[in-house]
């Protein structure tokens, strides 16, 4: 079963339209492969295999009349696998945020990007673990417990979307889900040596995702192949009147099966991302990437980020005052667990004090405290003009150059507890991330090298605001020419 993960979509699909493969013996060979890893990797929470081989069945009966008729085409991903982070809504299926507070909160509907890939064909496998409210950079903050890195299940996976991140690089699935508010699709990504990728804010309706930071989170995908992340990016992308900030703007048709030339293509390397910080394995294989893509004709230069630095504080006030006011709904009183007490504030105060872990409750007092009277014009609304400032220095970049190719972390995968009481060393993991969800850009991350302890590193590209096309154009070409993306750990 891993070499049928090999393929690309397109590829399984093909095998499954042809009577080569049918979906249930897909869906069952990865099932039982699920069974037999996850004692290591603990990357699901929830697993519903009644239910996706109930799927697999109606697939293959829909895949055996097509066959004999062929009136119309089947969708895209009919009867392929996938797994979703435990943030985004599937009806009829336990979503926890990776939290006690929603441990047996089951919602009655689809997230629009899930709703997407089922009306495509897909075949839900289960929901992955996931940072506690996707607060995180290791999945170590998940409630239930940690998600182990598959190349050396002593490192992180990354968070928030560790899990998704796993599912993809051990071969559960070949597609999965994710989001990212601060570099929680591009992180894991890097550290699993998968490709992952975070829109334009507004390209991808956030309705249904359980809200962290609303002017930040995006809906994202992962996939070993960016072929595959720029298929289920055209299906999950577009307009959605439920979401407010979905914007209402055409997704481009993207087309890469004749990208081998990047004549033209400006890319630039911003300053403030290379400094002596970064691991000097990561800083060789980045330059090494780059030098790939100059040999297909994109010619590289230098620009500037000044507000790089900036990006930390600037996240860590606005993210964690947007979290204050989004969890401030779970209460114990409307939905969600409850603490007994017997007096109604006793019933708030036991709630969230006993629910919700410690890392969520220390967001939820940055962001109260940042929001509170006296201090919002001092932090929060001097932040929100500092984020302007990160908006900016991107634009003024963009004008020179086509994208801009940066370090997704300043190591790789870290070991397990080697954060864990230095939150601190853990929020400066995103140092690299933060800047593009703070300007609303998209970027991709994808695997370019492993480090000397056989670690993958990735390389993230990012683009002005709705040129994902670019992203996947300039990633494609290098995954035509070199072979990390291919690899596997050795499971």
């Amino acid at each position: 079963m891993p070499e049928l993960l090999d393929l690309t979509l397109r590829e399984l699909r093909h095998l499954l339209l042809a009577g080569e493969l049918s979906s249930r013996e897909l869906t069952q060979s990865l099932l039982e492969r699920i069974h037999r890893l996850e004692p290591l990797l603990k990357a699901f929470l929830t697993i519903v295999p009644e239910r996706a081989l109930d799927q697999a069945d109606e697939v293959d009966r829909r895949i055996n009349h097509w066959r004999k008729n062929k009136h119309k085409p089947l969708p895209t991903l009919i009867g392929i696998p996938v797994a979703i982070k435990d943030i985004l809504c599937v009806a009829g299926m336990r979503c926890t945020c990776g939290s006690r507070i929603l441990e047996n909160y089951i919602p009655p509907f689809n997230a629009t990007a899930v709703e997407r890939l089922l009306q495509a064909g897909a075949i839900i496998l289960g929901k992955t673990n996931t940072d506690e409210f996707a607060m995180g950079s290791s999945t170590e903050n998940s409630a239930y417990y940690t998600t182990h890195n598959p190349w050396n299940l002593e490192r992180v996976p990354g968070g928030s979307s560790g899990g998704r991140a796993v599912a993809v690089a051990a071969a559960y699935v070949p597609i999965a889900l994710g989001t990212d508010t601060g570099g929680s699709v591009r992180q894991p990504a890097s550290f699993c040596g998968v490709t992952g990728i975070k829109p334009t804010y507004g390209r991808v309706s956030r309705y249904g995702l359980v809200a962290y930071g609303s002017s930040l989170d995006v809906v994202g995908v992962f996939a070993r192949h960016v072929e595959d992340v720029a298929s289920i990016f055209t299906l999950i992308a577009g307009h959605d009147p439920l979401d407010a900030t979905s914007v209402p703007l055409a997704v481009p048709e993207i087309s890469l099966e004749n990208c081998n030339n990047l004549a033209g293509l400006r890319i630039g390397m911003p300053e403030e991302y290379f400094i002596p910080r970064i691991q000097p394995e990561v800083d060789k294989s980045l330059r090494e990437a780059i030098h790939i893509l100059e040999t297909f004709g994109a010619e590289v230069q230098c620009v500037s980020l000044p507000h790089t630095d900036y990006a930390v504080p600037v996240y860590y006030l606005i993210a964690p005052a947007e979290a204050s006011a989004n969890l401030a709904r779970y209460d114990g009183i409307r939905y969600g667990s409850r603490a007994a007490a017997d007096v109604m504030w006793d019933v708030f105060y036991n709630t969230r004090g006993k629910m919700f872990g410690a890392e969520v409750k220390r967001r939820i007092m940055l962001g109260t405290y940042a929001l509170s009277a006296g201090y919002y014009d001092a932090y929060y609304a001097k932040a929100q003009k500092v984020r302007t400032l990160i908006k900016k220095d991107f634009e003024k970049a963009f004008e020179g150059v086509d994208v801009i190719a940066a370090p997704v972390a300043p190591t790789t995968a870290f070991l397990i507890g080697e954060h864990r009481d230095d939150p601190l060393a853990m929020y400066l993991e995103d140092i690299f991330t933060l800047p593009a969800n703070l300007a609303g850009i998209p970027a991709i991350s994808f695997p370019i090298g492993f480090d000397d302890q056989g670690l993958p590193i990735g390389m993230q590209i990012m683009a002005p605001h709705f040129r994902e096309e670019v992203l996947f154009q300039v990633v494609y070409t290098y995954q035509q020419a070199t072979s990390w993306h291919k690899l596997k750990p050795n499971l």
